[in-house]
């Protein structure tokens, strides 16, 4: 049904992402807006329907007194209202008056935008609102809620109670996932109301900035669609002299695009109250009617104090599914750490742990990369595939852990192995060699029924530029091909926490590996040892420290003293930092033992993929990056890409404290070598003690000021004379530093 009035104004739906929602200048007309710049003070704004209520002009009620306005008996109430309450921005009710016979006007009242506004809603009724309904209401409420045990059974619940109270045609309860996109999980609807449920609604459907809106005012209520909005006199608010910001208005106007599309829904009445857990917008409870439906405050307060106890109930219900996730995979866990330290052979002892190694990702497949061997369990792709895929990890992936449900849009050579491999855990062993733990998910082949075609943004026909936002709402089915199951946020943390414990698994081979070697550097002997010692010896306490700190956390749960959270957080934050060092210190042993593999490296693809994996750890700072037209060089790809790294991180780090960083690589070449420097504004050091910042450990700023391991540059420093070159910096304290490094043209290897 299509119920659109052709006398309002076509939009323009390509600014539907940037209106400014929160400003519309105007209200609903189902009430009236008197705005004061006081309790005591004068009005200084009114919506232009102020008329129908005083009897006067909108510009002979602004500058008036309340009583002049609405009469000395309303007044008395409203004031005494005000100086019972404690007006924040959500709207608090004052009470009901009668400024005019026979007109009733609820009172509710909000200070937002440095002015107090009073919204006068036309009720029905001459009593107060009785708010009796909230106790017996929410009581039986949580009963219910109770005896549900799954987020569906209580999304049902809730949209059951909300009906009924609201008495609209439809209520749906749905979720957000991931991209945006709004998922049915429960209905409940009147004879001829179109069923929506298990469908999807497309995330375009939600702005951007109406979802900030829905966090910051969380119950939204239409009364009729077709309404005509009453202006706001005089347009701007005095105080400031910019719109006057609604965003907490109970009576706001909202976008004519949304309008539009509840016309095009047959929806003329609408209502959304935001389900809001642990801070985010988790989902909206959507009720519709077919005709204009208004909805007093007090059974609004009374929705939104359900749909509060259904996102805490929520909340609860995830949380303990979480743990319980958790604590099965860390059984897990466990019981494959105990396989693999039983024999001397790592790839053999993961052979032995291959049905627990499947079950703990729940994963068909998996594929160790270790030193020359590559073994696979279970149903992975051929041998040759997943070798190309390590060779992609190791170019594009630098983390300590990769994952992606959907490889083909990724890795050139997804489309070929989806059935068996379209999501992948990758786990890397060594920073310098290829050396990887991968679990493989199948494909998994959906079919996602859409409230209307979600990539059509105009119907055919339409002029490019007008309205007709979802003109259908038809089911659109889509299949979607080449995902697998999502990775859950416990299985990627747990993961971490494995590939931690491998390590040191890794490690204590080596030490043994160590100490059978003939020919030691002496310039790495004494690390080595003290990597190896360390590694061995801290790496389980380290490894127990912050497992055990996570479940104390969990255990302790949200009514604990945060004194004692803020403890058992540096506790768990100073075993990580140890861990990290001791990686640190392996990975800088490992650079003297390992051999070179010198191929053509493009530096400026080198370079733009370190910038790029930094910009997801530098947030919202403002850094200009200027990396200039660099030449190609002879070099160990996985040795150099950890120096660039190192050296552009260095640069990020101590930029920290400019508003605006700026970091600059520039490089020249001439017969005998490549040179490259990477230039910052940051705080500099004073060169009297250049010679120690190469060194382990070495530190020219305080660790309180600037965090790190102290190994970064030492790094830096042993990858570069590896390949026959040479590292020099020059700074000037406070106004930035220069680091440089050149590599020959030819490399010798030893």
């Amino acid at each position: 049904m299509d119920t659109a009035n052709t006398d309002l104004p076509q939009v323009d739906l390509s600014i539907c992402d940037r209106e400014a929602i929160r400003i519309p200048g105007s209200i609903q007309p189902h009430g009236f807006l008197i705005a004061m710049d006081g309790i005591d003070g004068r009005i200084v704004q009114v919506s232009d329907n102020i008329s129908e209520l005083t009897g006067k002009n909108p510009a002979d009620v602004v500058g008036l007194a309340l009583a002049d306005a609405l009469g000395a008996e309303c007044e008395m109430q409203v004031r005494t209202g005000l100086q019972e309450q404690v007006l924040s921005a959500q709207p608090a009710y004052l009470g009901t008056l009668e400024p005019m016979d026979g007109l009733y006007v609820d009172v509710l009242a909000h200070a937002h935008d440095g002015l107090i506004i009073l919204e006068l809603e036309k009720v029905g009724r001459r009593a107060q609102a009785d708010f009796r309904l909230l106790y017996p209401l929410i009581s039986n409420f949580l009963t219910k809620l109770g005896d549900t045990a799954t987020v569906s059974a209580m999304s049902v619940l809730a949209a059951n109670e909300i009906k009924r109270v609201t008495g609209f045609g439809r209520v749906l309860v749905y979720r957000f996932d991931e991209d945006g996109h709004g998922h049915v999980l429960a209905e409940a609807l009147d004879p001829g109301y179109h069923s929506y449920m298990n469908q999807r609604f497309p995330a375009s459907d939600v702005p951007r900035q109406a979802r900030d809106l829905y966090l910051a005012n969380r119950i939204r209520l239409i009364v009729d669609a077709d309404y005509l909005p009453s202006r706001l006199y005089p347009e701007s608010n005095p105080r400031s002299g910019q719109p006057t910001d609604l965003s907490f208005a109970s009576l706001r106007s909202v976008s004519p695009v949304h309008l539009q599309y509840m016309r095009n829904m047959g929806t003329l009445a609408s209502m959304s109250i935001s389900i809001v857990v642990k801070g985010r917008l988790w989902g909206l409870i959507s009720c519709h009617n077919a005709d204009p439906c208004f909805v007093p405050f007090e059974v609004r307060a009374a929705c939104e104090q359900l749909t509060q106890i259904l996102a805490l109930r929520v909340e609860s219900r995830e949380d303990g599914d979480e743990y319980n996730a958790r604590l099965d995979l860390r059984h897990l866990v466990v019981s494959m750490l105990a396989g693999l330290t039983q024999g001397p052979d790592l790839v053999d002892n993961m052979k032995s742990i291959a049905p627990q190694l499947l079950r703990f990702a729940s994963a068909s497949g998996a594929a160790l990369s270790f030193e020359s061997r590559l073994v696979c369990m279970g149903d992975t792709p051929p041998e040759a595939k997943v070798r190309e895929l390590i060779e992609w990890l190791s170019a594009n992936a630098h983390d300590d852990l990769y994952h992606t449900n959907a490889l083909s849009t990724v890795f050139p050579g997804g489309a070929d192995i989806k059935r068996n491999a379209s999501g992948i855990l990758a786990l890397p062993i060594s920073r310098i060699h290829n050396h990887y733990l991968i679990w493989f998910r199948p494909e998994v082949i959906q079919t996602v029924d859409w409230a209307g075609n979600p990539h059509l943004k105009h119907d055919s026909g339409a002029p490019a530029r007008q309205l007709t936002p979802r003109m259908s709402f038809d089911i659109w089915r889509e299949t979607v091909h080449g995902t697998s199951i999502a990775w859950r946020s416990s299985e990627i943390e747990i993961a971490m926490e494995f590939r931690t414990a491998l390590l040191g698994i890794v490690l204590e081979r080596a030490e043994q590996m160590a100490e059978l070697a003939e020919e030691l550097g002496r310039a790495n002997k004494e690390l080595e040892a003290f990597s190896y010692s360390v590694s061995h010896d801290l790496r389980a306490p380290l490894r127990h420290i912050v497992g055990f700190s996570d479940l104390l956390l969990e255990f302790e749960g949200a009514d604990a003293p945060e004194r004692r959270i803020r403890f058992l957080k540096n506790i768990k934050d100073s075993a990580r930092f140890a861990g990290k060092l001791v990686d640190d210190l392996l990975s800088f042993s490992q650079m003297g033992r390992a051999s070179l593999r010198p191929c053509e490296i493009n530096m400026n693809d080198m370079f733009n993929a370190a910038r790029e994996k930094l910009q997801l750890e530098t947030g919202a700072r403002q850094i200009e990056w200027r990396i200039d037209a660099l030449p190609v060089v002879e070099a160990d790809p996985n040795f150099l890409q950890l120096a660039v790294y190192n050296l552009l991180s260095n640069a990020v780090k101590y930029t920290r404290l400019r508003e605006k960083a700026t970091i600059h690589v520039s490089g020249e070449s001439n017969e005998a070598e490549h040179v490259f420097h990477v230039q910052d504004n940051g705080v500099g050091f004073n060169m009297e003690y250049v010679h120690k910042l190469f060194g382990v450990f070495q530190r020219l700023h305080r660790m309180e000021d600037f965090q790190g391991t102290g190994i970064g540059l030492a790094n830096v420093r042993r990858i570069v004379e590896r390949h026959g070159g040479r590292v020099w910096a020059e700074s000037v304290v406070d106004q930035g530093a220069r680091f440089s490094f050149a590599l020959p043209r030819r490399i010798v290897l030893e």
